[in-house]
Order: C-alpha cells, then structure tokens, then sequence
C-alpha cells in the first residue's frame, strides 16, 4: 500500500512538472502567433498592437480568474482544481485551434483572441494549483522547496524554447509570405497538437492518480 503510495506520488509530481512547463508553453506560444496576425494586418496602422494583442488576453484573464481560482481550490480541492485547469486550456487552445479555420481575417483574429483568453484563465488556475500541489507532494519543507524549484526550471525553460520551435517550424514570417500563401495560421497547428496531446494526457494520467 505504502508502495503504491509513493509510485502515486512520483507519477503525480511528474505530472506536475508537466503541466509547470504547459503554463509557460501556452503563456509564450501568443509571443510567435501574434508575429503572424501582426503581418496579416500589416497595412492597418496598429500592426504592433494586435500582435501583443493575445498576450494581453492571457493576462487580462488573472483578473477575472484569481479570487475565482483561489475560491475553487478551496472548495473542491487540488485534483479536481488542477483537472479543471487542464480542461480549460485544452478547451483554450483548441479555440486557437479553430481560428485557423476562420481565415486570416478579423473573424479568425477575433477567435484567437478569445481562445488566448480561455487558456488565460487555465494558466490562472494551474498556477494557482501547481505551486501548493508541488510542495504538498514533496511534503514540505526543504524537499517542497526543491520539486518547487525544479517544476520552476521546466517552465523556464518551456517559456525559452517555445518561441524557438514555432519559430523553427515556421521559419521566417513576413507580409510577402502571408500574402502568397506561403504561411497562415495553420502552420503552427502542430505545436498546437502537441499543446492538445500534452493536456489531454496530464488530464487522464491525473483523473487516476488517488
């Protein structure tokens, strides 16, 4: 029993760290999409603007969401807590998902931007989690501090790399390339795949996990 315990626990401080590095993830995956939106309307007079534009939803949504987060952590915990974290950014990044289907277009931008607001409020309640369940399956103290530490060099280090791999994936972005075709928002559809993969196994993995 003590064994399946500890197995249990192991599994889920992984999943911890998982999910450490998903909230950086989907945090820094607005950065390089906003890149692409930001050429779409290159010709509008506040190009820069709408390109910070889905980082700005992530954001805004910590206003909405952190009493809420905080309410719901109490009332149901922190399983069912971090579960309906990872739901909300599936359901978040599907949105984003979806936008490409929209066209490259005030349509799609807006769902976007509405998908970058939803995975706002799944960043918001998993970092609301994430850190106290850490520490809680490190059992405090001094071994809480370093699980806290090393789930902080996973999202570090997912924040460094993000950028990165859209960037590699896509390559360069420019108004010429978007123009002919060359690039839409569906070249990033499979980080976004990865990002789906990723919250749909952490969301199984943990529904078993005592």
């Amino acid at each position: 029993m003590e064994n399946q315990s500890k197995n249990g626990n192991i599994i889920a401080i992984i999943t911890m760290m998982f999910l450490y590095a998903m909230i950086s993830f989907v945090t820094n995956l607005a950065a390089p999409i906003g890149v692409i939106w930001k050429n779409v309307f290159a010709d509008s007079g506040s190009a820069n603007m709408i390109g910070m534009l889905g980082n700005a939803m992530n954001f805004l949504a910590y206003l909405f969401m952190g009493i809420p987060a905080g309410k719901l952590l109490t009332k149901i915990g922190y399983k069912k807590t971090a579960l309906t974290g990872i739901a909300t950014g599936f359901v978040g990044v599907l949105i984003q998902f979806l936008s490409g289907k929209f066209g490259a277009d005030i349509s799609g931008f807006a769902v976007y931007l509405f998908g970058a607001f939803i995975s706002g409020f799944a960043v918001c309640i998993l970092n609301t989690v994430v850190n106290p369940m850490l520490n809680l399956l490190g059992g405090g103290g001094n071994k809480g501090n370093m699980l806290l530490q090393i789930g902080g060099s996973f999202n570090s280090l997912a924040g460094t790399l993000t950028p990165m791999f859209v960037g590699a994936l896509i390559g360069d972005i420019t108004k010429e390339r978007i123009v002919s075709g060359e690039i839409t928002i569906t070249n990033i559809n499979p980080v976004l795949f990865i990002a789906l993969g990723v919250f749909a196994a952490a969301f199984l993995i943990l529904t078993f996990i005592p």
